[in-house]
């Protein structure tokens, strides 16, 4: 049990900093925007992205938050994740940026996967 929680809270914390902390922190900077333009995105895109994906974060650790919202923030990430990698390889071709997204999606099948372990525990 307690190595489980502990699988969970990693790869989950790795998701919040990367998906939450992260692009709160940075989605104004030149970088950023430039990165949605050079995608074909508009700006506001990005803009809607960032507060997705920091409401996704919240639902992800906070407790209360009921089952079925964090189902749909798992969900949202997940897609999230397989448009970014079609995005990187439709733009730039096959190449690390393809990849990445799909290695961070590796990172929240496990936190999913130990969240219904943790929770099929509990119950």
């Amino acid at each position: 049990m307690k190595k489980d929680k502990v699988i969970f809270w990693i790869a989950t914390t790795i998701i919040v900093l990367m998906e939450g902390v992260m692009p709160a922190l940075t989605s104004q900077t030149e970088l950023a925007k430039e990165g949605i333009r050079h995608l074909g995105y508009p700006e506001y895109f990005g803009n809607a992205l960032v507060v997705f994906k920091v409401l996704g974060v919240i639902a992800l650790i906070v407790p209360q938050v009921p089952k079925r919202v964090k189902e749909w923030a798992y969900a949202g990430f997940g897609f999230d994740f397989i448009f970014a990698a079609i995005s990187h390889g439709a733009v730039d071709g096959i190449g690390a940026q393809t990849f990445f997204p799909l290695v961070v999606l590796a990172i929240l099948i496990v936190s999913y996967i130990y969240y219904h372990k943790l929770n099929t525990t509990n119950h």
